[in-house]
């Protein structure tokens, strides 16, 4: 019986695929048509990470593709098609999704949560009854900055800090009511926010904190020459040849749970190779040490040419920078959290190995720079890379 996969060409997805691989002679990848060669980009990214070329060599004989829409009932493909493959799938890993912090709702709920309706659709018309591993995000917590989130809880009491998370928790409902509907088991991973040390590449998935400093970067443009220079129509107390100084709210005692990628993929294999309870089993996969505010800071201020202050409240007469960085609440909210993500089952069932390695901020900008390492070229000409309210 075969084993499926969404979102197998993207940043979480790629590391789950080459997990999998550890334990399954092949995987069937549902692939965006129309997204490019997904095999070729598969292969690129074994290449690239020094996957063994022996291992690499045997892909065209492992995976199989078939291009898929998850928007779209049966997936974009015929009655005759979709049952087909339903009757081949025995575990469906669903991993894509858009993690868009700057898109609005109607469109994340195009992908995210009519995605999974779609997935499930796959899952309940199969005779084989497959497994259904659904990964959603510790975020769902949503707007809650101060506390504990626990696995068990699906609230939306404190709403949301952007439509992304809403999207995640109403897929997650989705998912509860297909359980109980049909009486299956489904694993829900949560993983927090993932990181890699592996340097920027125009053939892997782009880093998803590279969204940041675009947006940061792209602020600065729009509020003029000025903010270029530190001069002070840019910002209130900027002097000229200083960094523009941003006032963004944030706790400096604020936390941010931030993993490793590589690990969070090899977790949730683990936990999905557990016998399931046969309702819904939530897991959160995240890192056992928060990253301090402050160190994020640093990161972005070793990003973008600014001087980042956090404030306890938006300032009442915003600069120019600070006025266009409010269009995007989805990024700046997260400075303000000082909240826990609860593991205690994941710790329970994995032992010492749940822990994590150390995510400092040496760590993230070997991620985030591309001088931080040096990676493989890609073959022939040298690609160019593409350009709230608080509740405790």
């Amino acid at each position: 019986m075969q084993v499926a996969l969404t979102g197998a060409t993207g940043f979480l997805g790629l590391r789950l695929l080459r997990r999998l691989l550890d334990t399954h002679r092949s995987l069937t990848l549902l692939a965006h048509a129309g997204s490019g060669n997904a095999l070729r980009r598969v292969t690129r990214y074994f290449e690239l990470t020094g996957a063994p070329a022996a291992l690499t060599a045997t892909l065209p004989d492992r995976l199989r593709v078939v291009e898929t829409d998850l928007a779209l009932p049966r997936l974009g493909l015929s009655e005759r098609a979709f049952q087909e493959l339903a009757d081949g799938i025995g575990t469906i890993w669903h991993s894509a999704g858009s993690i868009n912090l700057e898109g609005d709702l109607p469109e994340l709920r195009r992908t995210n949560v009519e995605g999974t309706r779609h997935v499930l659709e796959l899952a309940a018309a199969s005779r084989l009854r497959p497994r259904v591993h659904h990964v959603s995000t510790a975020f769902v917590a949503g707007a809650r900055r101060e506390g504990v989130a626990y696995e068990d809880e699906l609230k939306d009491t404190c709403g949301f800090e952007n439509a992304y998370e809403r999207s995640k928790y109403e897929a997650e409902l989705l998912v509860h009511a297909w359980s109980r509907e049909h009486g299956r088991p489904v694993l829900v991973l949560r993983p927090s926010i993932l990181v890699t040390d592996l340097p920027p590449h125009p053939d892997l998935p782009a880093h998803p904190l590279l969204v940041i400093e675009r947006i940061l970067r792209d602020a600065l443009r729009a509020a003029g020459p000025q903010c270029d220079s530190g001069a002070s129509p840019c910002v209130p107390g900027s002097h000229a040849g200083r960094r523009p100084r941003v006032r963004m709210v944030g706790h400096p005692h604020g936390r941010l749970n931030l993993l490793q990628v590589e690990h969070a993929a090899e977790v949730m294999v683990r936990l999905a190779g557990r016998t399931p309870s046969g309702g819904v089993d939530t897991y959160h996969v995240v890192h056992d040490r928060d990253v301090p505010v402050p160190t994020v800071v640093a990161l972005l201020e070793r990003l973008v040419p600014l001087s980042v202050e956090l404030v306890a409240d938006r300032p009442g007469t915003p600069s120019a920078l600070e006025a266009l960085l409010d269009f995007y609440p989805g990024m700046t909210a997260y400075l303000a959290h000082r909240r826990r993500f609860d593991d205690t089952r994941v710790r329970a069932l994995l032992g010492p190995s749940a822990a994590s390695s150390r995510v400092d901020l040496d760590y993230l900008w070997s991620g985030l720079s591309p001088h931080a390492r040096l990676l493989p070229g890609p073959p022939g000409p040298p690609a160019t890379p593409s350009a709230s309210a608080r509740c405790a």
